[in-house]
């Protein structure tokens, strides 16, 4: 186990710096790992390795590893109503059957583009799915900018475009009051905020509630705690903060061992434990040699905050 430790005043006061542990937990590294979520009733973490093509599933009590192949990029997984997952493959929304490994297509976006493909999803607090899409990257790692998309599927699986010209779709999270929606493209350095519509999903009045600052990276994935503030994971940072969205005020930094972090999550059995990936891809042999645990999948404690559960998509 490595410790590492906050450096700002978190909400509740001053967190004890020595409390707050980082360890590996799932030590089969990812080459883009993303999109943690918590699974409450198997206690199971759930999440993709996007150039990997696989969706994994950690159990926390075991301490095994189950995997499905996708065969194209997979940028998301979530948990669907009606039994097994949702997934975004390639350009495709498919629905998931674990115990089958059968993938069956349910919608399809970016129909007027070949170049892209799907990167982060989450499911809305109405069950409603959101997920985006970005320019597949070049073999450097370059991707072409303003390709990308943000879409919204209803339980009826109508797929509207609510965004356009996005470069990294990323994050994506929304306020405790349903009213707000946060959302992360990358390339903006910035969290925005949008006033979002319950009955339609419609969004209005963007705005930027957090700036990133000079060493932190480009935003990634986020996640909410049970006070609505925000954990951000900074790929290229090696690190998560915690930021209060209404006051752009950043309350507390934890380090990772790993400099591209992707994404991140509560769990455990009380919601006390964020989840963080990682991903390996783009580092050299030099940075491989001094990341070790690039890739791994990591659990952070004694944050003295909670999180809350998933959300199924009803579609």
């Amino acid at each position: 186990m490595c410790c590492f430790h906050s450096n700002k005043r978190s909400s509740r006061g001053q967190v004890n710096m020595s409390s707050v542990t980082v360890e590996s937990v799932v030590k089969t590294p990812a080459l883009i790992g993303e999109g943690p979520v918590w699974e409450e009733s198997e206690q199971t973490l759930l999440f993709v390795d996007i150039a990997g093509e696989k969706i994994h599933r950690w159990s926390s009590t075991s301490n095994q590893i189950q995997s499905v192949e996708t065969g194209d990029t997979v940028g998301f997984v979530v948990p669907r109503e009606s039994g097994g997952y949702v997934a975004g493959v390639g350009r495709s929304i498919l629905a998931v059957d674990w115990s089958s490994q059968m993938m069956t297509p349910l919608a399809k976006v970016d129909e007027d583009k070949l170049n892209t493909r799907l990167n982060d999803g989450k499911v809305d607090p109405f069950g409603r799915l959101l997920a985006g899409t970005m320019a597949k990257e070049s073999p450097h790692g370059q991707i072409e900018r303003k390709q990308g998309s943000l879409y919204s599927v209803n339980s009826d699986l109508a797929v509207t475009r609510l965004l356009s010209q996005v470069d990294i779709s990323n994050g994506l999270e929304w306020s405790l009051d349903q009213r707000t929606f946060f959302y992360i493209d990358s390339l903006s350095l910035t969290v925005d905020a949008f006033d979002y519509e319950p009955t339609s999903g419609s969004l209005a009045n963007r705005r930027v509630v957090y700036r990133m600052k000079e060493g932190e990276g480009l935003p990634d994935g986020m996640t909410t705690d049970v006070d609505g503030r925000l954990w951000v994971a900074c790929y290229n940072g090696g690190r998560v903060i915690h930021i209060d969205p209404t006051t752009g005020v950043q309350l507390q930094t934890v380090s990772l061992p790993v400099t591209k972090v992707t994404s991140c999550c509560f769990g455990g059995p009380d919601f006390s434990d964020l989840f963080v990936t990682s991903a390996s891809l783009g580092l050299d042999q030099s940075e491989k040699s001094q990341q070790p645990l690039a890739g791994n999948t990591f659990r952070v404690r004694g944050l003295g905050v909670k999180g809350q559960p998933s959300r199924s998509f009803i579609g």
